[in-house]
């Protein structure tokens, strides 16, 4: 049974690269390293690609210290063991949001700052492409969110081309629920680096988590039912003002 769900990940995985064209020809990918669960099934899916695909690219591993200098050598020998280069690449990051701008949401300055070394991390490689380990849960979730705090139907899409930077971000893993990461780095053992973050668990996004939870409950086939409604969205059936809401009618008081 393992071996047909390894299987069955790895095929979703691959329709998602394909479905989104993510990889090209002389790709340098650099994977984005957490130290999860999430972020090693990223580099393993990848590099099982790299293995079977005719479309040739090559993966760079980066984890960015926060700056909790976290013991970081099991992540290192799993990029060892995969053929995979590593990359170290320290910061100051909590230091910054912690005690300097001592945010109290400090989720998004954290997320805006770390992405800005990713990023200029993968430049330095001379990659061209980024692969985040975000999955379904994570773009219902960012889905949710938006709509509670901000009032917009939105989620982060699974490839998405950065002007300033040039980079192409993709997320292979997003066919995947959080469970099918769960049960992949349980059978395959994969190496996990406890979160340090002293706002770990207590984030708006965990809130919004018990939400799906719920829904989930409720519905049991409600992520697959959000995966269909997301890829099949018709913007006709939302209320979407013509001509930018300039008509010969004046507004009602």
């Amino acid at each position: 049974m393992g071996r047909f769900f390894q299987s069955w990940a790895l095929t979703r995985v691959k329709q998602a690269m394909v479905d989104y064209n993510m990889v090209k020809d002389g790709d340098r990918i650099a994977v984005a390293l957490s130290g999860g669960k999430d972020s090693t099934t990223l580099l393993y899916a990848l590099t099982h690609v790299l293995r079977v695909s005719p479309v040739k690219f090559t993966l760079h591993g980066i984890y960015v210290d926060l700056g909790w200098e976290a013991e970081v050598n099991s992540l290192r020998e799993f990029c060892e063991n995969l053929q995979i280069p590593f990359y170290y690449k320290p910061s100051a990051i909590s230091k910054i949001v912690f005690a300097v701008r001592q945010e109290k949401n400090p989720c998004a300055l954290c997320s805006n700052l770390r992405r800005g070394v990713l990023n200029s991390t993968a430049l330095e490689l001379g990659c061209n492409k980024v692969a985040l380990g975000h999955h379904l849960d994570d773009a219902i979730e960012t889905f949710f969110m938006s709509l509670f705090y901000t009032g917009q139907f939105r989620t982060f899409a699974p490839s998405t081309y950065l002007d300033r930077t040039g980079l192409t971000m993709i997320r292979p893993l997003v066919y995947l629920f959080q469970e099918h990461i769960w049960r992949l780095a349980k059978e395959l053992n994969f190496p996990v680096i406890e979160n340090p973050c002293p706002v770990s668990g207590l984030t708006k996004r965990e809130e919004v988590k018990k939400v799906v939870g719920y829904l989930v409950g409720l519905f049991p086939d409600f992520k697959e039912r959000f995966l269909n409604a997301i890829k099949t969205a018709d913007l006709r059936n939302l209320w979407l003002k013509e001509g930018n809401g300039k008509g010969s009618l004046r507004p009602l008081n």
